[in-house]
């Protein structure tokens, strides 16, 4: 029998693919059924909104302290508790008797959910130290999330039209064994050298603003702004926001550490993962209602129309890390947030009630889809490059939270718009969303924002960003990776 302490990167990289599978995959499929869980259910918009975002807070917020407790009780150990929860979590969701149990066994997936995404990204840092490499791997990890933009939409659509909303959540089953199976024979344990300490007061001022922020978006068409419980969350919002950053200046070791955003590539990618998948999250599910409550398609029909959007989704991430591992991050961002910006402006015509064109729209799923598949790469790695390897579960959860903070709030807002009867107003967010993305990738790609990668060190042996040392700027030859501790005595790695 194989042992699991035996580094074996192919089959690593195929257990961290099917991790991130599980939660992608629960996603778009997800998104398909929305109408039939409404039917079924009978809820309202702001209903289904919950189904979607009470996973990514609970993720969103549980994240950077599952990365760090993997950091420091072992990745393998955290990872395999992970499978077992979201296994076990989808089979839950596929017996929910009401939509408050619904909601309620997507935040067990979720619990699950936080101990995969991160600490998949730091096993597979770990089992892929060389930068081409593991820019490479990462392309192949990000295509993953292409595979479930691909598949996710038409196997929702069979299994809603099929076999009725619950079965969307068997598929994880199935794949969630058989990771856990290949995990145990395969993945090694691993684990920082100096773990980070624990942070409650950070974590609890986290949830605080995550949690208080996305509940008045997506209340706040049903209340109205002056009300009491959305000026109150609000408030309590804005309030946690203030407290978290001097706080976490002044903690020895912090949840979240305010001296990595100094340099730009790393802050960079943080702000581009949030707007990034803002415009995924909003696209998808305004595209489903769209679909299948305006136009009247079934489950499976919606999940066809969409395959425009998954195929360039699926086939652009492994290009993308080639172009991350051999030219830098800027190309892929271009081509990401102009991808984006493209097809949320394009939606809008096409969706006309006067004067719908299927062309626009298809050309409009293209080109998001094209966006969206170059954008995953190059901002993984920067923010992984962009901390310690020994704190490789803490830099892919800072990614990771960022995308799933992101996704909860470009539902929320998403949602709020429609539930107010301003469609167009969908995708002029996800229109600004993609600019966002495009003037980032050129402000923090270049030179001047290169030379800002060396602040981030919060300690010794700290693998430098691709774009900042070991890759050249102009797309030249690269050169060897080296640690800030190498630099100092003048040796090679």
């Amino acid at each position: 029998m194989p042992q699991p302490g035996r580094k074996r990167p192919t089959l690593i990289l195929a257990v961290c693919c099917m991790s991130v599978l599980l939660v992608s995959l629960d996603t778009t499929i997800l998104n398909v059924a929305l109408p039939s869980i409404q039917q079924d259910l009978r809820c309202s918009v702001s209903d289904l909104q919950w189904t979607l975002d009470a996973y990514t807070i609970v993720l969103a917020s549980l994240l950077m302290p599952a990365g760090s407790t993997a950091d420091r009780v072992g990745r393998r150990r955290v990872f395999l508790l992970g499978l077992v929860l979201f296994t076990g979590g989808s089979a839950l969701c596929s017996l929910a008797p009401s939509l408050n149990w619904l909601i309620v066994f997507r935040m067990a997936q979720a619990v699950g959910g936080c101990m995969l995404t991160p600490v998949a990204m730091a096993i597979l840092t770990n089992a892929f130290p060389g930068p081409r490499e593991r820019a490479r791997a990462i392309g192949v990890w990000g295509g993953v999330v292409g595979i479930s933009m691909a598949a996710g939409p038409i196997l929702g659509g069979v299994l809603a039209q099929t076999a009725g909303w619950r079965s969307v959540f068997w598929l994880n089953v199935p794949i969630g064994l058989a990771a856990l199976l290949l995990a145990v024979l395969f993945v090694p344990e691993s684990r920082a050298p100096r773990p980070r300490g624990v942070d409650p007061v950070g974590q609890l001022l986290v949830i605080t603003v995550l949690g208080t922020l996305t509940y008045a978006i997506i209340e706040v068409p049903g209340h109205g702004w002056t009300s009491p419980v959305i000026v109150a969350c609000l408030i309590a919002a804005t309030g946690a926001a203030a407290v978290l950053v001097p706080y976490e200046m002044r903690h020895d070791e912090p949840l979240i550490e305010p001296r990595l955003f100094r340099s730009a590539p790393f802050s960079g990618a943080t702000v581009m993962a949030v707007c990034a998948f803002a415009a995924l999250g909003g696209f998808l599910f305004a595209n489903s209602l769209y679909l299948q409550q305006v136009l009247g398609l079934g489950a499976l029909d919606t999940g066809m129309r969409l395959l425009p959007m998954a195929v360039p989704s699926l086939l652009c991430p492994p290009l993308a890390g080639r172009i991350v591992g051999s030219r830098g991050p800027r190309i892929p961002l271009l081509l990401a947030g102009a991808g984006i910006a493209a097809g949320g402006l394009l939606a809008i015509p096409a969706t006309r009630p006067d004067d719908r064109s299927d062309v626009l729209l298809y050309a409009a799923y293209a080109l998001f889809g094209l966006g969206f598949g170059f954008v995953n790469a190059p901002i993984t790695n920067t923010a992984v490059s962009g901390l310690p390897r020994a704190r490789a579960g803490v830099a892919a959860a800072i990614a990771a939270t960022s995308r799933q903070v992101g996704s909860a709030l470009g539902i929320a807002v998403t949602g709020a718009v429609i539930a107010d009867g301003v469609r167009p107003a969908a995708w002029w967010i996800i229109t600004g969303c993609g600019l966002a993305v495009l003037a980032l990738g050129i402000l923090t790609t270049g030179p001047r924002a290169a030379r800002t990668a060396d602040r981030n060190v919060p300690s010794e042996h700290v693998l430098l960003p691709l774009d900042a040392e070991s890759i050249r700027i102009d797309g030249g030859t690269p050169g060897p990776t080296v640690d800030k501790a190498t630099q100092k005595h003048g040796t090679a790695l």
